[in-house]
């Protein structure tokens, strides 16, 4: 029995979606894949449908603008909590997140963590192919934001993760504010605020093979400010 989707947010991502469904596929039979298209101009959601036509484990959802990595994710934790999955995983479609890593995740959770995160920054855990700078921005960003909180989780701006379907239904989505990697810090504290299981899981981080990085300065300086709000809310 299938119990767990693999949630797999793309814009233009064309060249890429096609092998990480076949290589998330191949590397854990119980997951299903959805994959929630911005209306890429690259005609990404038009593959998607192709595979899906030719796969019946994997599932396409359009939106009609691109409106941030967290919208999309909300999207799809929407229809994955319609259908009955026990387990709902982030990734990224550009095989920074390696798939081979998902039978780990989910040991972690059949042994009972309610949050698994995919860690850069724990024993065995680390980046490949990163700039100084880049590594610089990102461990000083995790370490911005843990100590802002006041919360041991080392990797907080990772968007390798999976939940169980209970925490994602206890966390009133409609109410999450966040839009880019300011999204994986804020439901990772709320989970932590209502005393979920969190594990973090060691993974490297390898960067994406082919496409273009979404990171811009809104969206960094939308996790500067959204730590003191979530802080200042009490992860409300």
């Amino acid at each position: 029995m299938r119990d767990a989707l693999v949630i797999i947010p793309t814009y233009n991502e064309a060249e890429n979606v096609g092998p990480i469904c076949a290589a998330v596929l191949e590397a854990e039979p119980r997951a299903d894949i959805l994959i929630v298209d911005d209306n890429s101009p690259d005609g990404t959601g038009e593959k998607a449908d192709a595979l899906a036509r030719e796969e019946p484990r994997i599932h396409v959802l359009h939106r009609q603008a691109k409106e941030g990595l967290g919208r999309a994710y909300l999207a799809g934790f929407e229809w994955a909590l319609a259908r009955p999955y026990r387990y709902i995983f982030e990734m990224d479609a550009d095989f920074s997140h390696d798939p081979r890593a998902l039978p780990r995740f989910l040991a972690e959770m059949d042994a009972g963590a309610d949050l698994v995160l995919g860690s850069r920054y724990v024993e065995g855990g680390g980046t490949v192919n990163w700039g100084i700078g880049r590594q610089i921005v990102s461990r000083g960003g995790s370490l911005y934001a843990r100590s802002v909180l006041g919360i041991g989780v080392r990797d907080l701006t990772g968007g390798f993760k999976c939940f169980r379907r209970e925490v994602l239904e206890s966390l009133d989505l409609s109410n999450v504010k966040s839009a880019g990697y300011a999204f994986q810090i804020e439901l990772t504290y709320r989970a932590i605020q209502r005393g979920f299981r969190v594990k973090e899981l060691p993974i490297v981080f390898e960067d994406r093979r082919v496409g273009q990085s979404k990171m811009s300065r809104k969206i960094f300086l939308e996790a500067v400010t959204m730590v003191w709000k979530l802080r200042l809310g009490g992860g409300r």
